[in-house]
């Protein structure tokens, strides 16, 4: 960069009108390290076996297995009560050993997250890994705030 001497001090300055842009493009480059750092930190990866809000229920079994947790905590397999004890042996009995069965939890309103999470750890340590949540299905807002109508005739 070559700098010019006034040889008149009575002359006004020239103004340089260029941008100096090496700072601006030094914090540009630690802002997209930061990025390219941060960016794979912040994604999260949950495997959930679960169908989005809008389609329609996926076809059942022939034979669904159901695993029901009670509001007393206790386990049934179809409508049998089972010991937590000779769970996963009934469990292996009921599916033929099979372990990519599809097992269908359901689970009383008032059993605890905790308590539903100790039920699936139980599951997945007896080997099965395909779990499906079982629910109610619900009206949408629009058609929950019509009531049904109560003589049966459906008008």
């Amino acid at each position: 960069m070559a700098a010019r001497i006034r040889e008149n001090i009575d002359v006004d300055l020239e103004e340089n009108h260029e941008i100096n842009v090496t700072p601006f493009i030094d914090v540009i480059l630690v802002l997209l390290i930061i990025f390219m750092v941060a960016a794979p930190l912040a994604t999260v990866d949950v495997n959930v076996d679960l169908p989005g809000s809008t389609a329609t229920p996926a076809p059942r079994p022939e034979m669904p297995l159901f695993l029901t947790l009670k509001d007393d905590l206790s386990l049934a397999i179809g409508n049998d009560s089972v010991p937590r004890g000779v769970f996963a042996a009934t469990l292996d009995g009921r599916t033929k050993g099979d372990k990519q069965t599809r097992i269908f939890l359901r689970a009383d309103k008032a059993v605890g997250y905790g308590d539903l999470m100790e039920v699936m750890n139980l599951l997945r340590g007896a080997g099965y890994l395909k779990i499906a949540l079982v629910g109610l299905e619900t009206l949408p807002a629009a058609d929950a705030a019509t009531p049904a109508p109560q003589d049966g005739t459906g008008q």
